[in-house]
């Protein structure tokens, strides 16, 4: 049942269209009050990082910026691709009076890397990370009716470890790296609370059991209170069920789904469900409601399969980067992201490796509503300390954290299917116990006990450092469909995968592979752009991709086949991810272009993709 998104209050309808990304930014955990504060900001560069000490916090600021856009990005208006060691953002918003009684809590999709907020001149919250949401509860700070201040200030840094995914670290961007994004590049808004109110929910799914496991953390005194669950479908009602509040820090209340009622979620029928919530305290008043989805589905391992509802669907992943030519790791709109999934289901794909970047949660709503199958990853790339990006990685315990705060916000949607926290991080396995040792089996560890519903692979690619990992991959751009089928066919139990192509001779960067279910998490990336001359010198061009170019459009379908082939008839694959999606700058091995329009028949690319997977007949 498809949940109502309420407008942005108190403004009217008109106002509304004239924000950018007008939409409800935390779709599977909805409250009807809340106020959208992207649009027009203040806006200063600090080159120096000085702003403190000129005194920035309590001043004008001079230029003018779109939020949520970035500054490096056109739609901000500010399209300053150099690098920003420090912005400033600044806004003055007046608190709804019809928040009285209440606390405003101040939200940030995500800020990049690390952020400083004061509101009347208080600092109310910092955070690292450039990919993930974070709060402050403003309390007595501000006052219902009355205007508020809200300064920001962003650092970022190219250099030295840091989470930035495929942004370049280098001035322009080239090969399979992007323009940066600086500061705030999702929704800012606020909403108001009670003084005890629900945190976000956790929603298992239980199919063998037929209900629904829901975890509601709750702020503040709970003593008296009670918190009501009711599930509900197109038909009406489904189940209920009510708990003390006062016992735990959170509530746990099961809903058992009839049997008649029961609708797996699956990619064919990805049913959601409508799940209210409603905190009543001590004398029966209610303080806090919130409206979420729900979806009824099981994630398995059975040997070297994956099944979904305890069925194998063999999993044709596509690579999506997430960037868009004017908002850069921002869509323009709601309608793009949906867009890219409708473009991908259009080619043949069912799901997708969303790669090096946490995309924001409307993304993963539609993926709910649309029965897209994704894999949640983290942008690791930039704990690199050698010369190429990936070489030496040396994470920090910051991943672990960061990595934490995308799980704990994306736990309930069901399109997830896997948990992916590093990628190719390629070093040397020795017998000494190196930083990437701990963190990956940190990270492993720390994804396992967050969320025991999932498999999760412990680095894609390359570098396995976790024996019990409950996935096996690799990544390989071989070509040549012959050579290609002679390499996966090559996964011994008790021995690591090893891909001439990338690693060196006589170099181990992997743990010995012991049988789990295993895929080719990245392959092709046929380098093809029908726009660029192809008589110009291969001196001459100006895109990227792996491999030689094919000849002409037929080469490259014949070529795509020829490699989704070898996956698909593989009895031991449980899937594979084919990079990439769409074209990102340079970077033209995409399905479609950075534009999303056609460059390919994409009905041949769907075809291709329809034989039976050998896995789908056992």
């Amino acid at each position: 049942m498809a949940t109502s998104v309420p407008q942005p209050l108190p403004r009217t309808a008109s106002e509304a269209s004239r924000i950018p990304r007008p939409e409800y930014p935390r779709p599977g955990f909805v409250r009807e009050d809340w106020l959208n504060l992207n649009g027009p900001w203040q806006f200063a560069r600090d080159p120096g990082d000085s702003g403190l000490e000129r005194g920035l916090v309590d001043g004008e600021l001079p230029e003018r910026i779109l939020v949520p856009f970035c500054p490096e990005s056109e739609l901000s208006g500010i399209g300053d691709t150099d690098f920003h060691h420090a912005v400033w953002y600044r806004r003055t918003v007046r608190i709804p009076g019809t928040w009285a009684g209440r606390r405003a809590v101040l939200h940030f999709g995500a800020v990049d890397h690390d952020a400083t907020v004061w509101v009347n001149g208080r600092e109310v919250v910092r955070h690292s990370g450039g990919f993930t949401p974070f709060s402050a509860d403003l309390g007595d700070i501000v006052s219902p009716g009355e205007d508020t201040t809200i300064v920001v200030r962003a650092r970022d840094t190219a250099t030295g470890p840091q989470a930035r995914g495929k942004q370049s670290t280098e001035y322009a961007n080239h090969s399979c790296v992007y323009t940066r994004t600086t500061g705030i590049w999702q929704t800012v808004w606020m909403e108001p609370v009670a003084d005890t109110h629900f945190k976000r929910p956790r929603i298992t799914p239980d199919l063998a059991g037929g209900c629904f496991h829901v975890e509601v953390p709750l702020n503040g005194r709970r003593t008296g209170h009670h918190v009501r669950a009711e599930l509900r479908d197109a038909q009406g009602p489904v189940a209920e069920s009510r708990i003390d509040a006062g016992l735990d820090l959170a509530a746990r209340l099961v809903l058992p789904v009839p049997e008649d009622r029961r609708r797996p979620w699956s990619p064919n029928d990805p049913h959601l469900y409508e799940l209210s919530l409603e905190l009543t305290d001590a004398n029966g008043r209610v303080v806090d409601t919130a409206v979420c989805t729900a979806g009824l589905r099981s994630v398995t391992v059975d040997g070297k399969r994956v099944l979904i509802n305890g069925e194998p669907v063999f999993q044709r992943l596509v690579l999506d980067q997430g960037w868009y030519p004017d908002g850069l790791m921002t869509a323009p709109d709601d309608a793009a992201l949906v867009r890219d999934i409708e473009l991908s289901l259009a080619a043949g794909f069912n799901g997708a490796r969303l790669h090096q970047k946490v995309f924001e949660e409307r993304f993963l709503h539609h993926a709910d509503r649309l029965g897209y199958l994704v894999w949640g990853e983290f942008g690791d790339w930039g704990g690199n300390t050698g010369p190429v990006s990936g070489d030496n990685q040396q994470p920090t315990s910051g991943f672990v954290a960061q990595w934490l705060e995308a799980v704990e916000r994306d736990y309930s949607h069901p399109s997830i299917i896997g948990w992916c926290p590093l990628n190719e991080t390629r070093q040397e396995l020795t017998d000494r116990q190196s930083v990437l040792d701990d963190v990956t089996r940190a990270m492993f560890l720390a994804t396992k006990a967050a969320d025991t519903s999932r498999p999760v692979l412990d680095a894609s690619g390359y570098a396995h450092r976790v024996p019990e990992t409950d996935i096996y991959d690799s990544h390989c751009y071989e070509q040549d469909p012959r050579v290609f089928g002679e390499l996966m066919s090559g996964l011994d139990k008790d021995a690591p995968f090893v891909n001439p192509q990338d690693e060196a001779p006589n170099t181990t960067w992997s743990v010995p592979y012991r049988g789990q279910p295993y895929f080719c998490s990245e392959f092709g990336g046929i380098w093809w752009n029908p726009d660029e001359a192809q008589a110009a010198g291969e001196d001459r061009l100006v895109s990227w991709g792996y491999g030689q170019r094919p000849r002409d459009e037929e080469e490259f379908h014949e070529r795509f086949a020829g490699l989704t082939g070898v996956l698909l008839h593989d009895p031991d694959m449980f899937g594979y991810c084919y990079t990439q999606l769409t074209d990102v700058f340079q970077e033209h091995n995409g399905i479609y272009r950075f534009d999303r329009s056609s460059k390919l028949d994409v009905t041949r690319v769907r075809e291709a993709q329809e034989r039976r997977a050998a896995v789908e007949e056992r």
